[in-house]
């Protein structure tokens, strides 16, 4: 099994958190054949996700998003390319909300990203 845990934080606040987070679970639904149920909180939401093999839930606060989920034993050997994806999504949903947060999430992205392919590079030349 493999786990997967990302976090984004942003300046959008709840209701706007709340509005990507529910796109973020109806393409889920569309494009992954999840089930997802919102259960709405005074301070925070909380999405849960399920399929054959994940299950997850994805916090939505005023401030940040975090994901964890669980992956199943065939799906575990596609968590990297599985975790980029959900990644990517959310980010571009961030990106469309405004404010500040698309930013500062592409900048983390864009620092992980070039922090993943030094080490690569740096594997490379130790061989």
């Amino acid at each position: 099994m493999a786990d997967l845990r990302i976090h984004r934080e942003h300046d959008l606040g709840l209701e706007k958190a709340r509005q990507i987070a529910w796109k973020w679970a109806e393409e889920a639904e569309k494009k992954f054949d999840m089930e997802c149920t919102v259960v709405e909180g005074e301070y925070s939401d909380t999405v849960e996700f399920t399929r054959s093999g994940v299950n997850g839930r994805l916090v939505v606060a005023a401030d940040h998003f975090d994901l964890d989920a669980k992956l199943g034993f065939l799906l575990g050997a596609f968590s990297k390319t599985i975790e980029n994806e959900i990644e990517k999504t959310l980010d571009d949903l961030l990106a469309k909300g405004g404010g500040g947060a698309g930013k500062k999430a592409m900048a983390k992205t864009t620092a992980r990203t070039a922090a993943k392919a030094a080490t690569k590079t740096a594997a490379a030349k130790k061989r």
